[in-house]
Protein backbone atom coordinates (compact mmCIF):
# COMPACT_ATOMS: atom_id res chain seq x y z
CA UNK A 1 0.00 0.00 0.00
CA UNK A 2 1.24 3.59 -0.44
CA UNK A 3 0.21 7.01 -0.78
CA UNK A 4 -0.46 9.37 -3.48
CA UNK A 5 3.88 10.12 -3.75
CA UNK A 6 4.27 5.99 -4.21
CA UNK A 7 5.98 5.88 -0.65
CA UNK A 8 5.38 2.57 1.48
CA UNK A 9 3.62 2.80 4.69
CA UNK A 10 5.13 1.75 7.79
CA UNK A 11 3.84 0.47 11.10
CA UNK A 12 5.19 2.07 14.28
CA UNK A 13 5.88 0.45 17.10
CA UNK A 14 7.17 1.76 20.27
CA UNK A 15 9.37 0.74 23.80
CA UNK A 16 8.00 3.00 25.97
CA UNK A 17 9.93 3.93 29.18
CA UNK A 18 8.02 1.66 31.57
CA UNK A 19 7.07 -1.18 28.79
CA UNK A 20 9.58 -4.10 28.42
CA UNK A 21 7.58 -4.49 24.88
CA UNK A 22 7.17 -3.24 21.68
CA UNK A 23 3.32 -1.98 21.62
CA UNK A 24 1.80 -0.53 18.10
CA UNK A 25 1.92 3.21 17.94
CA UNK A 26 0.36 3.56 14.33
CA UNK A 27 1.38 4.09 11.04
CA UNK A 28 2.94 6.47 8.50
CA UNK A 29 4.30 6.74 4.82
CA UNK A 30 7.72 7.16 4.02
CA UNK A 31 10.01 7.50 1.42
CA UNK A 32 12.57 4.68 2.74
CA UNK A 33 13.29 3.18 6.28
CA UNK A 34 15.72 5.83 7.52
CA UNK A 35 12.82 8.60 6.85
CA UNK A 36 10.22 6.21 8.33
CA UNK A 37 12.33 5.90 11.74
CA UNK A 38 12.84 9.55 11.85
CA UNK A 39 9.62 10.57 10.95
CA UNK A 40 8.23 7.88 13.74
CA UNK A 41 10.69 9.77 16.68
CA UNK A 42 9.19 13.12 15.44
CA UNK A 43 5.37 12.22 15.30
CA UNK A 44 4.97 9.11 18.42
CA UNK A 45 7.88 10.54 20.42
CA UNK A 46 7.78 13.78 20.81
CA UNK A 47 7.31 13.92 24.43
CA UNK A 48 10.18 11.45 25.09
CA UNK A 49 8.06 8.51 25.93
CA UNK A 50 9.96 6.10 24.13
CA UNK A 51 13.52 4.38 25.03
CA UNK A 52 13.05 2.58 21.04
CA UNK A 53 11.21 2.22 17.34
CA UNK A 54 10.91 -0.20 15.36
CA UNK A 55 9.78 0.51 11.71
CA UNK A 56 7.98 -2.05 9.74
CA UNK A 57 7.29 -2.54 6.19
CA UNK A 58 3.35 -2.83 5.91
CA UNK A 59 3.26 -5.55 2.98
CA UNK A 60 6.26 -7.59 5.26
CA UNK A 61 3.91 -8.38 8.15
CA UNK A 62 1.62 -11.33 8.11
CA UNK A 63 -1.21 -11.88 9.85
CA UNK A 64 -3.61 -14.24 11.07
CA UNK A 65 -7.46 -13.99 9.69
CA UNK A 66 -10.19 -14.00 12.74
CA UNK A 67 -11.93 -16.18 10.83
CA UNK A 68 -8.84 -18.52 11.21
CA UNK A 69 -9.42 -18.44 14.94
CA UNK A 70 -10.28 -22.04 15.41
CA UNK A 71 -7.91 -23.45 13.75
CA UNK A 72 -4.76 -21.58 15.06
CA UNK A 73 -5.97 -21.22 18.59
CA UNK A 74 -7.94 -24.32 19.15
CA UNK A 75 -8.20 -25.29 23.01
CA UNK A 76 -4.74 -28.56 23.92
CA UNK A 77 -7.62 -30.69 25.11
CA UNK A 78 -6.45 -33.13 22.27
CA UNK A 79 -2.67 -32.81 23.12
CA UNK A 80 -2.77 -34.69 25.68
CA UNK A 81 0.78 -34.43 25.65
CA UNK A 82 0.74 -31.11 27.06
CA UNK A 83 -1.02 -31.47 30.54
CA UNK A 84 0.58 -32.66 33.07
CA UNK A 85 -1.04 -36.39 33.49
CA UNK A 86 2.02 -38.54 32.83
CA UNK A 87 3.83 -37.23 36.06
CA UNK A 88 4.11 -38.18 39.36
CA UNK A 89 3.62 -35.36 41.74
CA UNK A 90 6.18 -36.27 45.17
CA UNK A 91 4.70 -36.59 48.19
CA UNK A 92 4.18 -33.32 50.15
CA UNK A 93 3.93 -30.83 46.88
CA UNK A 94 0.20 -29.40 46.91
CA UNK A 95 -1.34 -29.31 43.35
CA UNK A 96 -4.06 -26.97 42.11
Amino acid sequence: MSDDKGWPLYEVFIRSKQGLAHQHAGSLHAADDKMALENARDVYTRRGEGLSIWVVPSNAITASSPLDKDMLFDPADDKVYRHPTFYDVPDGVETL
